[in-house]
């Protein structure tokens, strides 16, 4: 263990030990700083289980000399905090952590609230009855109050004179209760459902009817064998991508704890564990591919090459500025290419061509207006992307020419020799070129008018002038067949 210990003889209250991990912050340092490392090396892995084989002290030790923590990006107990800064007046205050003592005195020295520092060394890994020892050997057996948040924690408040507790509910207390007195209780609130469908990405799902698009424009969706499948390959995706958004929010913390709206997502914010994440990640992963069997091999390699390059996005690809535009368009006609693995129909030249340059448009508007609003916040560079302000022209001028394109794919497509076999009047199809043109132009004049949704698929999905758009393309569309 490491202490750094400041004289308190004048302190005559006893001393208050104050636990790091779910007490002093609603994270935990080790799932933190291991997320950090395997961000930049993914590789880093396969090091990571020859440390522990080590034991857990040396396994944090070595994450911990990889890594550079922000202290004060992390999500803190405010209320904790201020109480303690009235207790540091009476007493001697110990910051007495599991977490290795090279990210926890960074922390301590943030939150300026201790006296001392007693924390894991490489050596002893300082949570439970370790934990327990080092606080009796330093201030003696009930000679010092302790603050934790976990069932691990019972083994110091055999030995604490009081416990304080820091919980979401009050199962925690009661089992505190029976090894010593209880002081104080902090509450926090859990995340819940609520919560888990924000981590999750529920609402994103709606990005997957995209494997729809296949069925329909092979007008088999009456089909009912096709449209079951069709149903069972958007689950697939669903689950395969929230697996993805867990991953992608737990590798991409420390930026966006400094997004003005990402800060608040469940993991950044602390709301739900941590530790949490990957487990959910694993078997959101697991049941998507294992259902994906059930509808076919092909798309079994489809949704493969989807996980691959989203992960790829995620942890290298969204840094590389204009690869990562192209990418997320990429991902989007993935979707379609997946609906056309599942339903066993012929890929359509048009529909991959529009949906490239449609989606592109759209990509390049969310990059757009993130950093509109980077602009007006007074920054100058995007963290964790490859773009600055300097670069709004750029992306306006792309971004909009490329949605022109899209018009011009649909405008050929019309005149093909494909759209007539389908469509007993396919020149209805040229009212839709309007239609599109109109809802490009005001979606950029939105995203500058800097009013824009920081995602434009669901900006698009719940606009109501969109939606009204919508509904005059698929008469349109009906009035065609």
């Amino acid at each position: 263990m490491a202490a750094t210990a400041t004289d308190h003889a004048a302190k005559t209250g006893v001393p208050l030990c104050v636990d790091l991990d779910g007490t002093l912050i609603r994270s935990d340092l080790l799932v933190e700083s291991a997320l950090a490392l395997l961000a930049h090396q993914p590789l880093a892995i396969f090091s990571m289980f020859g440390w522990l084989l080590r034991g857990k002290a040396h396994l944090k030790q070595q994450i911990a000399r990889r890594v550079e923590l922000d202290p004060s990006a992390l999500p803190y107990n405010g209320e904790l905090i201020a109480w303690l800064r009235e207790q540091r007046a009476e007493r001697h205050v110990v910051l007495c952590t599991a977490s290795d003592v090279k990210l926890a005195t960074p922390v301590a020295e943030h939150a300026a609230v201790f006296d001392e520092i007693i924390a894991s060394d490489g050596h002893v890994n300082l949570s439970g009855s370790n934990k327990a020892k080092a606080l009796v050997d330093r201030f003696g057996d009930k000679g010092f109050d302790y603050i934790g948040n976990a069932p691990v924690d019972l083994a110091v408040w055999k030995h604490a004179r009081a416990a304080l507790v820091v919980e979401s509910g009050q199962a925690l207390s009661k089992a505190a209760a029976k090894v010593a007195p209880i002081e104080k209780r902090f509450e926090v609130r859990a995340g819940g459902i609520k919560a888990w469908a924000k981590a999750l990405r529920v609402h994103q799902w709606i990005k997957n009817v995209l494997v729809f698009l296949p069925l329909l424009a092979s007008h088999r969706v009456f089909e009912i064998d096709a449209l079951a499948t069709t149903l069972l390959a958007f689950l697939c995706f669903g689950l395969c991508a929230s697996s993805v958004y867990l991953t992608n929010d737990l590798l991409d913390l420390p930026s966006d704890r400094q997004h003005h709206r990402k800060r608040n997502r469940p993991f950044a914010a602390g709301t739900l564990p941590l530790i949490a994440g990957p487990i959910a990640a694993v078997l959101l992963l697991i049941a998507g591919f294992g259902l994906a069997f059930f509808v076919s091999h092909q798309f079994v390699a489809v949704l493969l090459g989807y996980y691959l390059l989203t992960s790829a996005y995620s942890i290298r690809l969204k840094r590389i500025m204009m690869l990562d535009v192209v990418v997320l368009a990429t991902l989007y006609t993935t979707r379609i290419l997946a609906g056309i693995a599942a339903i066993h129909t012929k890929p359509s030249f048009w529909l991959l061509a529009f949906s490239m340059f449609i989606f592109l448009s759209l990509a390049m508007v969310k990059r757009y207006t993130e950093l509109l609003a980077l602009q007006a916040s007074g920054k100058v560079k995007a963290s964790g992307r490859g773009y600055d302000v300097d670069d709004i022209p750029l992306i306006q001028s792309m971004g909009s020419s490329s949605g022109y394109l899209a018009v011009l794919v649909l405008a050929l497509y019309i005149d093909s020799t494909a759209s007539m076999s389908l469509y007993r009047h396919p020149h209805y199809l040229w009212m839709l070129c309007p239609l599109l043109l109109y809802w490009i132009s005001r979606t950029w004049a939105i995203a500058h008018r800097g009013v824009m949704h920081d995602d434009p698929v669901v900006f698009a999905v719940m606009d109501r002038t969109s939606q009204i758009l919508g509904v005059i393309a698929a008469v349109i569309v009906a009035a065609a067949i």
